[in-house]
């Protein structure tokens, strides 16, 4: 039976633009599915090694420096939740200050899954994540509890909601190429863009929901177009999964704020230690790799102490990455026009 909502305190609620109704609505809406109509949905759009979505599942999101550490807590305790983790960089052992992990008390007060899952040196996919948050609600679950997934990555969100078609397996060899075009231009972002120039002519579908300066996103795309006999975008699915819409919670806060917020944390971060966690994690065998050095804040740590630019520079930098990284996360959370927007 799906927890009640109303026995949370201190939220204001109110729905997407479309959709001008209270967190009852979205919950009475979701009821209305009758068993067989739920069973045949989840069959239809299940991820493939992943969890099975149903009226258990809750979904907290929003930008980045929105709260959603502090509500997820208040959420998980009135729901008889536990924590999934939806953040592509809690995922790194180490790497604390600057993805803004839950602290010890807080993973005291709620059991988080997903969160110092590998080393900063390690390729951690969206298939890995997705079968790691199948086999987390599957724990979860046989302990009587509800689920809480809690983040903001719109990869591991869109593959939650939608699954993964089969695709080709990662090639380094290409993606070091792609890399080595990269570092050959005069900036990481005009290298970037024209990566996305390129993947604009071979798979412009692909191209226009990734953004230019996502070079994660854009060689994977690229290098999908090179192994295998289909793009990208020929895996994106149609519909979402009808349980994810009526059950998800997005944190609303004025852009304005959250610029601010989002200033503060990365001074913050800098200020409580954060090249001194970079300096750690390069120690480490294998040192940082290139999926975790793509966060905010780790890659101007690494141009600061390979001496590129000064720790102002960096602090600037972080902080307008920062900025066009909540810009995006909020692009793609208004796509669900049934969700839940709570006031902040």
């Amino acid at each position: 039976m799906a927890p009640d909502l109303h026995t949370v305190p201190s939220l204001t609620a109110h729905a997407g633009d479309n959709h001008p109704d209270s967190l009852q609505r979205a919950r009475s809406e979701s009821s209305t599915l009758t068993s067989a109509a739920k069973d045949s949905a989840q069959s239809a759009c299940q991820p493939q090694s992943g969890p099975m979505l149903a009226e258990d599942c809750w979904v907290l999101s929003g930008p980045t420096a929105a709260g959603k550490t502090a509500l997820a807590i208040a959420l998980a305790n009135r729901l008889n939740a536990e924590i999934i983790s939806v953040d592509s960089m809690a995922v790194y052992t180490g790497l604390d200050i600057g993805t803004a992990k839950p602290t010890r008390l807080e993973r005291q007060a709620v059991p988080h899954h997903l969160i110092d899952m590998v080393t900063p040196s390690e390729l951690y996919s969206v298939a890995r994540w997705l079968a790691d948050a199948g086999r987390a609600v599957d724990a979860i679950r046989a302990a009587g509890r509800n689920i809480l997934f809690v983040g903001g990555t719109p990869l591991y969100l869109r593959a939650l909601r939608d699954g993964l078609a089969p695709l080709p397996a990662a090639d380094q060899d290409f993606r070091n190429q792609l890399l080595a075009e990269i570092s050959g231009s005069v900036s990481p972002e005009s290298g970037s863009k024209m990566l996305h120039a390129r993947l604009a002519i071979i798979d412009p579908t692909a191209a226009t929901r990734i953004h230019p300066h996502d070079t994660r996103r854009i060689i994977r795309a690229l290098e999908v177009a090179h192994c295998g006999k289909r793009l990208l975008s020929e895996s994106f699915a149609p519909d979402p999964h009808p349980i994810f819409s009526q059950q998800m919670m997005i944190i609303d806060v004025p852009r304005s704020l959250l610029n601010s917020r989002i200033d503060q944390r990365v001074e913050n971060m800098f200020a409580e230690g954060l090249i001194a966690e970079v300096r750690a994690a390069v120690a480490l065998p294998g040192g940082i790799g290139f999926t975790a050095r793509q966060a905010a804040g780790y890659t101007e740590s690494l141009d600061f102490l390979a001496g590129r630019i000064p720790l102002a520079d960096a602090i600037r930098q972080t902080q307008q990455r920062t900025r066009q990284l909540a810009k995006r996360q909020l692009t793609w959370l208004r796509s669900f026009k049934n969700a839940v927007w709570i006031a902040a």
